[in-house]
């Protein structure tokens, strides 16, 4: 019944034309050269070298650009995002919802070869680190036991990389995500946070951007997601507050309704250091 609702408001705003608005700029290349805030807002300071820099700073394909599966049709419900991040997702079924925020924290930390941060759990607890594999270490999964077994030489580079990466997204997702996260409060939002409900499937989104009145102290963020099948990463539309979209105010408890699902403040919550 949730979804269906949601999927109800979705086609009453395509149909009154949600997405025609002066927040966007179609020369933009990046989230935060794309995406302006509203009259009276500006970003929030990011420190030099953090994640979220790295989300601001995400590259965006031309405007205009339709959102793809993995298996190359188009997304038919165009009303739900603005703007698709130009990230390669690969051929299979792989890069769902949760896969894209791990994807987006595990790029960052390979961009600034903090290999030994890189690592994320399977649904059933196993950890898989990206330092064991690029060591020539490889995942053997029989049923329920998984473990290590020694096969390649030593590489890092980044095709060995991507590959450690889908062998996460065939193993992990919303419930082993939610796990390894830990809870905020919304009110402490920052950028890089998730919005996740563990589950099957789920679902999570990821900040990717914020915004504050001065004058006012109000905040906004902007929003990201990959979904079910596989398909690119999309920045997302706030359905609510059309003449505020694609940014969403943050409030305290209570409801966060995106395209495709609804959260609550509670499902806030953040990697570790």
């Amino acid at each position: 019944m949730k979804n269906c609702i949601i999927l109800c408001i979705v086609l009453f705003c395509c149909l009154q034309g949600i997405g025609q608005n002066t927040l966007l700029r179609a020369d933009g290349k990046e989230i935060h050269t794309r995406i302006v805030p509203p009259e009276g807002y500006a970003r929030v300071n990011v420190k030099e070298g953090s994640f979220g820099e790295y989300l601001r700073n995400l590259p965006l394909r031309s405007h205009g650009t339709k959102v793809h599966y993995f298996d190359g049709r188009e997304k038919w419900n165009r009303s739900v995002y603005c703007a698709v991040v130009d990230m390669e997702i690969g051929k299979r079924d792989l890069q769902q919802c949760a896969d894209a925020v791990i994807r987006l924290q595990a790029e960052y930390l390979y961009k600034h070869k903090a290999y030994d941060r890189i690592h994320f759990n399977f649904t059933n607890g196993f950890r898989a680190d990206y330092t064991k594999w690029a060591e020539g270490y490889r995942i053997s999964v029989k049923g329920n036991q998984v473990s290590w077994y020694k096969s390649k030489e030593k590489d890092y580079s980044y095709k060995t990389f991507r590959a450690y990466l889908d062998v996460v997204f065939a193993y992990a997702g919303t419930l082993s995500l939610a796990k390894e996260l830990t809870s905020v409060p919304v009110t402490s939002m920052q950028i890089g946070d998730v919005l996740i409900q563990g589950g099957s499937p789920g679902h999570a989104v990821i900040v990717v951007d914020m915004a504050e009145n001065p004058a006012t102290g109000e905040k906004l963020y902007l929003l990201a997601q990959s979904y079910m099948p596989a398909q690119d990463i999309q920045v997302l539309v706030n359905l609510k507050e059309r003449d505020k979209s694609p940014w969403y105010t943050l409030k305290g408890e209570g409801s966060i309704l995106t395209p495709e699902w609804g959260f609550t403040s509670a499902d806030l919550k953040r990697f570790k250091d």
